[in-house]
């Protein structure tokens, strides 16, 4: 009876209606290479497409924990590659994986809601896809970095920016949340604003303040460099997480600036930062065993909180 509910569900979701954007999938997966792309979005200004990775052995009849994550850039530009190499590890690992396209400014000409509202879409469309995709729809994960970062936290604790023409039965909520440096609230000379006028910053600050941390979220890991100027608003969502009653951990690395966790040649802070996440996955069951990667010797993260 529940499945029957759940595919009716979804197929209300996919129903095309004025002012729908959801692209269901069309016919059957087949992952070259385990992965492939599909379009998963249409708006106005073009379609939105998300890359997907999927474990060896994997079958649309699986329901293995999903995960998708959103890039960076300031809500000004970025590309789901930035966040290809976290998604094929955590497919190595045995889970649905995606990276997903949202509207930014210099590709778009739209506002940073646009960005939330599709991510959003993205998470919902991992649900009413996830009998093709292979997942259980109630383990669908949200991750990304700084900006893709406010996205992923927003689509948890935010309320004001929604998609129209969506079915809303069908939750646009991550079930855990994977935060590399995001923005959630101001932080002076980051590359979040330095590049905007005072007025554009103003309105940022406020932009990036619209959530509120609820009782029954999801639990969360953050990690950030010292010396990012958005750690400190960042703190502010972890006690104010830990006071709902939310699980919550904040990682920190010592003298790195905003962007430390990407996988760039020669830092070991990628993999420092995808062996912790590893383990924060597998405390809550959506991977097993012990991180395939080993820690590096020259870095090392602080838990700071709580």
């Amino acid at each position: 009876m529940r499945a029957r509910v759940w595919l009716a569900v979804a197929a209300a979701a996919i129903v095309p209606m004025a002012g729908a954007a959801l692209k269901p999938i069309d016919g059957d997966l087949k992952p070259a290479d385990n992965k492939t792309v599909r379009i998963f979005k249409t708006t106005p200004e073009g379609e939105l497409k998300i890359n997907l990775y999927f474990p060896e052995g994997w079958q649309a009849g699986d329901r293995r924990p999903g995960i998708v994550f959103f890039f960076g850039g300031g809500f000004v530009g970025g590309t789901p590659s930035q966040f290809t190499s976290k998604a094929e590890y955590l497919a190595s690992r045995g889970m649905v994986a995606a990276s997903a396209e949202y509207r930014v400014k210099n590709t778009h000409h739209t506002g940073p809601e646009k960005s939330i509202e599709d991510a959003k879409s993205a998470i919902r469309w991992m649900r009413v896809n996830a009998r093709g995709l292979g997942i259980d729809p109630n383990r669908v994960i949200a991750g990304g970095g700084s900006a893709g970062g406010t996205c992923a936290a927003f689509a948890a604790f935010n309320t004001t920016f929604e998609p129209e023409g969506e079915d809303i039965a069908v939750s646009s909520k991550p079930n855990a949340l994977v935060l590399y440096n995001p923005a959630i609230g101001a932080g002076k000379d980051t590359a979040t604003n330095t590049k905007r006028s005072k007025e554009d910053q103003e309105k940022m600050a406020g932009f990036l303040s619209a959530w509120e941390a609820t009782k029954g979220g999801p639990p969360a890991i953050l990690f950030f460099g010292t010396d990012d100027a958005l750690l400190a608003p960042a703190r502010i969502f972890v006690k104010k997480m830990v006071a709902a009653g939310n699980r919550v951990e904040l990682y920190t690395a010592a003298g790195q600036k905003h962007g430390f966790f990407n996988d760039r040649g020669g830092t070991p802070w990628h993999t420092v930062c995808l062996r912790q996440t590893d383990l924060f996955l597998a405390s809550l069951g959506y991977v097993k065993g012990p991180p395939t990667i080993q820690a590096p010797a020259d870095a090392a993260l602080k838990k700071e909180l709580p």
